[in-house]
Parts: C-alpha cells; structure tokens; sequence
C-alpha cells in the first residue's frame, strides 16, 4: 500500500525543516513526499532541493493559497492513501506511517482519523490541547466543528469521487471538505485513539479574532450550502468543547 504525504509550504522555512525530517524518519518505505511551495522567497526553496531526490516531487510556483497547494499536490499523487502534514506540522515518532498503513489495511473504512496534539510554537514537546477525534462526533459539525483534519488519513479514490478542497472558502475548506466527506456522503470513518501528528498552536483560523470571525462564517456558509441548516450563533459553541481539549492534555 502506497502512502502519499502533501506538505504545502509558504515561507515556512522556519519550520520546514522539522516537518521533513519527520517525514524521512518514517520506517515506511512505500511512501511518496510531495512539497508543493507558493514561490517562496525566505529560503524555503532552497531547504527542499537540499533534500534532493528525498522530496519525489517539488513544485514551487504562486498560488491562492494553502488550499490550492494541496489541490495541487492531491493531484500529483499516487498513493492509495493521502496524508497532509502542513510545513509547522510533524509526525509524533517515526512508526506514525507504518501504523496507519496498518490500521487500513484490516479496515474496509474510507478515512481513518486519528487525534492531534496542539502543542507550544517554541517547544513540541509541550503539549497545550489534546484533540481527541474518538471524543469528536458528527453532530458537532452543526456547531463548526470538525474531527482534528491534519489526523485524518484518506484513501485517494475519496477525492477523485467527492471533490478536494472548495477554494471559494478562505479559512474553512478543510470544515467543507470533511462535511462532505462524513456527514453528507456518509463514508466509511474509523476513529482511532493514537497521536499521529504534533501542530503548532495558531494557523489560519486561529490567528486573531476577525480570522476566527470568518472562520465561524465560512462554517455556517458550508453547512448551509451542503444543505444542512446553521445559525450562525450555534457555530460559537465550538469554543466549549475546545476549552475540554486545554484541560484533556494527554490522552487519559
């Protein structure tokens, strides 16, 4: 079984170089690493084809953002399963590949998800939330939120039969994404209670009140547009059950 792992990188240098060490740590050898950068002028570049024929495939070119890299390293890919490590992102020890690959293959599920731990942007080892996706369940996406996506591990044929992600939302395409995928297509969805991927704490739709703002407008847009009714003040409730993950940092 072939793994495809999608890292989308802006600018990231940073932090790029931790995000693919993880990846050429994996114990996995049937595994595929795709970078796809957004013309990078901090050195990002330079850092990739450094690894040389390590990283099979490297496109650096401007783009509309995250979402749009990862459309287009999603249809570079030929693994049966697709994992997307953002470049802030690493996998939480090296047998996280070898583990996945599995649980797919005992399983006859669509999508395996796995929980996230959000941790300090200065030390990963500190853990600051712990998302659980065991604890996750679909009825939350009527209040915008979603099981933790960068655990989420999705075999190919999903996107070639439902779609990638919808660049008409800037925040939250990867809320539409797993919309579609699990509660208006219904696929298969096993849910497993290992760390796969440490993250940064911030990103996108956390950075500052008026991102969240439109984050938690873009949810209600998706819901509503998959069919599904939303008002928009139940999409706040999200921050509830966010504040269980500040106090659930470890797995009990």
């Amino acid at each position: 079984m072939k793994v495809s792992v999608i890292t989308a990188t802006y600018n990231s240098a940073a932090t790029l170089k931790e995000t693919i060490d993880s990846v050429m740590a994996q114990d996995y050898t049937n595994l595929e690493y795709i970078v796809v950068d957004g013309n990078s002028s901090d050195g990002t570049q330079e850092l990739v084809r450094s690894y040389g024929s390590a990283v099979h495939q490297f496109v650096s070119e401007p783009d509309r953002g995250i979402y749009d890299a990862l459309n287009k390293g999603i249809a570079m890919a030929g693994g049966d399963i697709i994992a997307l490590l953002h470049s802030d992102d690493v996998f939480d020890h090296p047998g996280i590949i070898s583990k996945v690959v599995e649980q797919c293959s005992r399983s006859k599920a669509s999508m395996l998800c796995t929980d996230v731990q959000i941790c300090d942007p200065d030390n990963m080892q500190r853990v600051r939330r712990y998302y659980s996706c065991t604890r996750w369940k679909p009825w939350m996406f009527r209040i915008g939120h979603q099981p933790p996506h960068p655990g989420c591990f999705v075999r190919r044929e999903l996107y070639q039969q439902f779609g990638t992600f919808d660049l008409s939302y800037r925040i939250s395409a990867d809320f539409d994404l797993l919309l579609r995928f699990i509660l208006k297509h219904k696929v298969p969805v096993e849910f497993r209670n290992f760390v796969s991927v440490r993250m940064r704490d911030g990103g996108t739709s956390n950075a500052g009140l008026k991102a969240r703002m439109k984050a938690n407008r873009e949810d209600h847009l998706s819901l509503r547009k998959n069919g599904y009714f939303s008002f928009l003040p139940l999409i706040y409730l999200k921050y509830v059950l966010k504040a269980f993950q500040w106090l659930n940092k470890r797995k009990a």
